[in-house]
């Protein structure tokens, strides 16, 4: 399987976050976050529970007459613990999408505290799943030729089921936007 490109044409407004107060209806205000499946306490006891092992052993081969291997196991220790604090780190990152009745609304904030808006007329705006039912499957936000990936963040399946939840958005923002367009037939004239 060829691993997809990621390809995001579409610029950047501004470093501002999305305000709150937005012209006409909100049809979609999506919250983004990765997941982190070990809480705080369930984080305390496995570093408790690794310290206690890698303490014992330490000990066992310090009796033994091989001091050095105490630092190793101790270094251990401070490795994973630097692992999960990186992950934890990681898991501050946001992505919030807002479908209003004028514009698709996305902005990114990573841990460092930076942010990032992307903002594209809802009347042109349309979702594309690029490998649907596999593994790497993308989810795109497309108008006027330009793209903006959403959800990379989340499982293969969450991904298809945001790009059902902004497609349902932005057909009501445009219904919303244009009445007669239910009413128009398709092909021939007025």
């Amino acid at each position: 399987m060829e691993r997809r490109r990621v390809h995001e044409t579409w610029p950047a407004e501004t470093a501002a976050f999305i305000a709150a107060d937005q012209d006409g209806p909100v049809y979609l205000d999506a919250h983004i976050r990765p997941n982190r499946s070990l809480a705080s306490p369930g984080f305390i006891a496995l570093m408790a529970a690794i310290g206690l092992i890698s303490f014992t052993a330490g000990i066992a081969f310090m009796m033994m007459g091989a001091w050095p291997v105490l630092g190793f196991f101790g270094l251990d220790l401070l490795l994973v613990w630097l692992a999960f604090r990186l992950s934890y780190r990681d898991g501050k990152r946001l992505e919030i999408v807002r479908v209003g009745a004028r514009d698709i609304e996305v902005s990114r904030r990573w841990p460092t505290g930076h942010s990032r808006l992307y903002r594209m007329p809802a009347a042109w705006a349309r979702v594309e799943v690029d490998g649907p039912g596999e593994p790497d499957v993308q989810t795109r936000l497309t108008a006027m030729g330009k793209h903006l990936i959403i959800g990379a963040m989340l499982s293969p399946r969450e991904r298809e089921a945001l790009a059902e939840a902004v497609r349902a958005a932005i057909s009501a923002a445009q219904r919303a936007g244009n009445p007669a367009r239910e009413a128009q037939e398709t092909g021939g004239s007025a």
